[in-house]
């Protein structure tokens, strides 16, 4: 069974690998979704794959990292599309929760990416 939570990040970035004059070059934010999947077992006693308050507190230190922050000063992170955050936060997160399964980056309303993780082919 996958179950799911979102997270909201308020971050500015910019993209120094762009060609000359893109505009994704320039300073700019979004209002980052990030979507954390994980996958297992339904426990037959509590009736759940995990506590969702157990998933949110995984998150939270990269919470704390992202949000409100220059995502290009964070390391790992200095050329920052959706792409590279997605394995950012699946690298960051995986060791506390390891049931971990995707990870989806809403950068926009109507643009995501999905990561499944190194397993895949990419």
């Amino acid at each position: 069974m996958d179950i799911s939570k979102t997270f909201r990040v308020e971050a500015a970035h910019r993209l120094p690998n762009v060609p000359a004059g893109h505009k994704c070059a320039r300073l700019h934010g979004h209002s980052f979704g990030i979507e954390v999947h994980v996958r297992g077992p339904l426990d037959p006693r509590l009736g759940w794959v995990m506590d969702f308050a157990d998933l949110k507190a995984a998150f939270a230190p990269l919470f704390e990292q992202l949000d409100h922050n220059y995502l290009n000063d964070i390391p790992g992170l200095d050329n920052p599309t959706s792409e590279v955050l997605a394995r950012w936060v699946w690298a960051n997160l995986k060791p506390r929760l390891p049931l971990l399964a995707r990870i989806v980056v809403h950068e926009t309303c109507t643009s995501t990416c999905t990561y499944d993780g190194p397993d895949d082919a990419l």
